[in-house]
């Protein structure tokens, strides 16, 4: 019931968000009579702010279309590699006709990005994206809306999550480095887990990102509610049915408007503030800070519906029962035992300033991956970072991206090294 009121609201308020799009350009176009109005700016901000505050946030697209590899422009294709009824999984494409480039290209490291299914779009970590593809050749998982997946395609649960990581892995091949942003880093590692427990070819490398490993550890506000609300609560509280008007009326999810009402209440001063700056931006005439905040929030405010089972189960496994640290989660009736990995390395990133994921959290898996050598394994706080910008923005670009090419490289060379010296012996 509470997802049609939602809904029925939404259509209320469309017409009266296109109404004060339109009254912010008629107070603002050069053209516009009234744009010479007295206290026209004003009104044209006014009415643009409450535009933005009531209209409907779509899923952005990545669009990345260029890149740059050893000081060389190169075109970039987005191309769909693999699809299945809850993800996508994604391709980056790179092309170029300098010979330089190419050969550099074809010898980079092929990187596999697990974005979140919590919320936000993958392309949240469009930044991330950015990054990687000057020194990599990139996939990342592009989750779909549980709202647009038909019930025929049956529900989607956390051992599906793990089980579609597992079959991207194969799909790309041994050589890949898997990055893990938050969520997904304890579904990555039950899924590379379980590929070590069957004999399988394990990623190179292992990156894990601002995630929940431990989440008894540092508990921050999102830990401590997931923790002291009862698995029952959340089901009563939080999960409603799709209405009819989308593709998967009658399913089961945690909609996207309660995650998101649950983001802005964690910090609500900061939001305001924000939007007022917005305000103070457009009457002073600041198009560069007002199209900053337009992009933050264009991606911020767009979020999708996840699928009931997957997140009462995540809540569960992840923050409730803590499986994963106590050994006793199985995955179709598989334990999972990450410390079989042993040929993988693997990376720990933190931000010093992380309020979802608390410190020691993702450090937690190199308590676990006791197969893993000393010298395979590593750990890096990033210094005056929150939880975002781990994955995103200056710090992300300046300090964390550094430490990640080099570890991916290094254990690349290395692999290839070893695979030369086997053929060689061979």
């Amino acid at each position: 019931m509470l997802y049609q009121i939602y809904e029925t609201q939404r259509a209320l308020m469309a017409p009266f968000s296109e109404f004060a799009s339109a009254s912010a350009k008629l107070f603002d176009h050069p053209l516009s009579p009234f744009a010479h109005f007295p206290m026209a700016q004003r009104m044209s901000a006014s009415f643009d702010l409450l535009h933005r505050l009531a209209k409907e946030y779509e899923k952005p697209p990545f669009a990345i279309t260029a890149s740059t590899v050893g000081g060389v422009e190169v075109a970039v294709q987005e191309q769909v590699a693999l699809k299945k009824p809850f993800c996508r999984l994604l391709r980056f494409k790179r092309f170029t006709d300098d010979s330089g480039a190419l050969e550099t290209m074809k010898a980079q490291p092929t990187v596999l990005v697990v974005a979140p299914l919590s919320g936000h779009h993958s392309t949240l970590l469009r930044d991330t994206v950015k990054s990687l593809l000057c020194d990599h050749k990139v996939f990342i998982t592009d989750w779909t809306d549980a709202r647009m997946v038909p019930l025929s395609a049956g529900p989607f649960h956390l051992d599906d999550y793990v089980g579609y990581v597992q079959e991207f892995i194969r799909h790309i091949g041994p050589e890949v480095h898997v990055i893990s942003v938050c969520q997904p880093t304890v579904p990555v590692l039950a899924a590379v887990s379980l590929l070590a427990s069957g004999g399988e070819p394990t990623p190179r490398t292992m990156t894990m990102m601002g995630g929940p490993i431990d989440a008894r550890k540092s508990p921050t506000a999102v830990n401590n509610l997931a923790m002291n609300k009862s698995h029952g609560w959340f089901e009563a509280n939080v999960i409603f049915a799709v209405p009819p008007n989308f593709p998967a009326s009658g399913r089961r999810v945690y909609p996207g408007f309660l995650q998101h009402t649950g983001f802005v209440a964690m910090n609500p001063d900061r939001h305001l503030s924000s939007h007022y700056d917005y305000f103070r931006d457009l009457i002073r005439g600041d198009d560069d800070s007002a199209e900053a905040h337009r992009q933050f929030y264009d991606e911020y405010n767009a979020v999708l519906d996840m699928p009931a089972e997957y997140y009462l189960e995540t809540i569960k496994t992840v923050f409730q029962d803590f499986a994963l640290v106590n050994g006793t989660w199985e995955v179709n009736g598989e334990p999972v035992r990450p410390q079989d990995i042993t040929t993988t390395a693997l990376l720990t990133v933190e931000g010093e300033l992380d309020d979802i994921s608390g410190a020691g959290q993702t450090k937690a898996a190199h308590d676990l991956c006791t197969g893993i050598p000393a010298e395979r394994g590593f750990h890096y706080d990033a210094l005056g970072a929150g939880h975002y910008g781990i994955f995103s923005g200056r710090r992300w670009r300046e300090k964390v991206y550094p430490q990640v090419r080099d570890f991916i490289s290094r254990f690349d060379v290395a692999a290839k090294a070893a695979e030369v010296k086997e053929l060689r012996a061979g």
